[in-house]
């Protein structure tokens, strides 16, 4: 199913730029109707956006290599992970600060198509579910990594917003203390 689904996007992604950039250009270029700064002004317009489309793709693919070193499983860590503003059987000697880990994700257009026409046809948009898990494990491995920088023991009160950017891209921010355990008592 995934690849079919990945097929039809694939095919509308290719059809829509070429409907764009082939079609439409030959339409403007053969048609007595646009006046000839009209014309050029469509050119600009259109080699623009395919200008700005070229250069995303290739920060992309030269981004790729960045992507693939941070690791988007969970961080092995020595460092405790709570929700809560106590670690039971440990005390607090020192708070070190507010640690955070930051980022934003979006997803290309034919997994959005997907995510379109499970939204009309009603289930989870795992899509979108993807992309957030995705985001989360990112945020939270560089809010651990702020921590084990700072010598924490322990990170507490660990939240998670989230922020609708623009479109499908999404801001996820995971932040929480930094502290310092006293060693269990034996």
């Amino acid at each position: 199913m995934k690849f079919f689904r990945f097929i039809g996007s694939l095919a509308f992604v290719v059809g829509l730029f070429t409907a764009i950039f082939v079609g439409g250009l030959w339409q403007v270029y053969y048609s007595p109707m646009f006046p000839w700064w009209l014309k050029i002004a469509i050119y600009c317009l259109l080699g623009g956006i395919l200008l700005v489309l070229l250069t995303v793709a290739l920060e992309q693919k030269k981004g790729k290599a960045e992507e693939e070193e941070l690791p988007t499983g969970e961080i092995k860590t020595s460092i405790l992970l709570q929700n809560s503003a106590e670690v039971p059987g440990s005390e607090i000697t020192k708070v070190l600060g507010l640690v955070k880990g930051h980022t934003i994700y979006a997803i290309w257009i034919g997994k959005d198509l997907s995510a379109i026409v499970r939204l009309v046809l009603g289930g989870e948009l795992i899509e979108y579910t993807d992309m957030m898990g995705k985001a989360r494990i990112v945020a939270s491995n560089r809010m651990i990594a702020q921590a084990e920088e700072l010598g924490a023991d322990a990170i507490i009160n660990i939240r998670f917003v989230t922020t609708s950017v623009i479109g499908s891209a999404a801001e996820l921010l995971a932040y929480g203390t930094a502290v310092k355990l006293s060693k269990p008592k034996t």
